[in-house]
């Protein structure tokens, strides 16, 4: 079997709706449906794709299983969106009047060949807005 790619990211986090907000107002992430206490998904690409993003508040399946002392099974991420060129200015300036430090641009040359900003959500994970030249 080959992978036909990302499917979802799952975040562990303090409080789903305050979350829920950051990822809508701040990131520019659609939900797919209505945020609850415990969870709340957006699509990560296109609505309707297969690319999601979850927020969750509690234990996933199969935690018991994990290498790692408990409260200490998840940690901290990175990941990024690609975002188009067209649409980076607007999307870091909207973190920016949220009130939210970004960092960069970090220019990437060679295979990259990308801007990239750079800031923290709520929960301390690390997001990029990765925009390709």
């Amino acid at each position: 079997m080959t992978s036909r790619g990302f499917a979802e990211l799952v975040l562990i986090v303090d409080d789903v709706p305050s979350a829920a907000r950051f990822y809508r107002d701040v990131v520019g992430l659609e939900p797919e449906h209505e945020t609850g206490d415990e969870w709340a998904w957006f699509w990560a690409g296109e609505p309707g794709a297969a690319q999601r993003i979850a927020l969750h508040r509690g234990t996933l399946l199969f935690e018991e299983h994990s290498p790692y002392p408990e409260g200490e099974r998840f940690g901290r991420v990175h990941f990024a969106f690609d975002v188009a060129r067209a649409d980076l200015g607007t999307s870091v300036q909207r973190v920016r009047d949220a009130g939210v430090d970004v960092y960069g641009p970090v220019e990437f040359d060679g295979p990259f060949n990308a801007s990239s900003y750079y800031f923290y959500d709520l929960d301390g994970n690390l997001l990029e807005f990765w925009s390709p030249r």
